[in-house]
């Protein structure tokens, strides 16, 4: 069923996926049209599930090849760099991970709706990257599973963006068109990644570590931090466990 899409480049095969993980943030962002808000238990169990999603994602899909392709070496180094990476966008970018709180970053007088973009840009940049790298290193079973993983954890993130812009008044058209505008980043992302691999392939266990270190910055700083936030955290840790569960079943299923 799916013999033209393994036919295709990497480059095609990155853009493609990560266009599609982009247009689930779009649907997830879409319930806007019909909610103006969401019960904060159900959101922070989603929230856990994509966390748990990013670990899994990190560990089996960029991590364990990352160590097979070139060592225990490339995969330290390009995990810090991938943290460092991301500890400077978070130093420097504006931009607020729930609305009315401080924003971080550089100062700024952006609107607080910009700043709430801003903050799921920034994390959607190493699922990008991650999506581009997994394809460039040529399993394409393997960058499948991932891709379809993240689309499962862009869902809420569509939500996370658009549901709080409603409940402050934003009209349903523009909640929805900040909601999906926070994952446009993606496929640029992706295609940084698989170009970076296929021109220099002696980069991929960095990449494939470098992608995974970012990830893993995202979980530990923003989004275990916004699911204790409310005290919902047996049901984001449950959520947690079912989203890595879900992230093995799917690497197992395309490997």
């Amino acid at each position: 069923m799916f013999d033209w899409f393994v036919h295709l480049s990497p480059v095609a095969q990155a853009f493609i996926a990560s266009v599609g993980t982009w247009l689930i943030t779009a649907g997830g962002a879409a319930a806007v049209l019909l909610f103006r808000s969401a019960p904060r238990k159900l959101m922070d169990s989603a929230t856990g599930f994509a966390a748990g999603i990013m670990v899994a994602a990190s560990c089996w899909s960029l991590l364990i090849p990352a160590m097979e392709q070139g060592g225990i070496v490339p995969a330290i180094t390009g995990l810090g760099l991938g943290a460092a990476f991301l500890f400077g966008f978070d130093q420097l970018l504006p931009h607020l991970h729930v609305l009315g709180a401080k924003p971080e970053g550089l100062a700024t007088r952006w609107r607080q709706a910009v700043l709430l973009v801003l903050a799921i840009t920034l994390h959607n940049i190493p699922e990008g990257l991650a999506i581009g790298v997994a394809y460039g290193g040529g399993d394409v079973g393997h960058a499948t599973a991932l891709a379809i993983a993240i689309g499962l954890q862009n869902w809420p993130e569509g939500l996370a963006v658009a549901l709080p812009l409603r409940g402050i008044g934003m009209s349903r058209g523009r909640a929805l068109w900040y909601g999906q505008l926070s994952a446009v980043v993606e496929p640029a992302a992706a295609l940084c990644g698989v170009l970076l691999v296929t021109w220099a392939q002696p980069t991929l266990p960095y990449a494939l570590a470098l992608a995974a270190g970012a990830m893993l910055y995202v979980v530990v700083e923003e989004m275990i931090p916004e699911v204790a936030r409310e005290g919902n955290i047996d049901l984001a840790t449950l959520g947690f466990i079912a989203g890595f569960v879900a992230m093995m079943a799917l690497d197992n299923a395309f490997s």
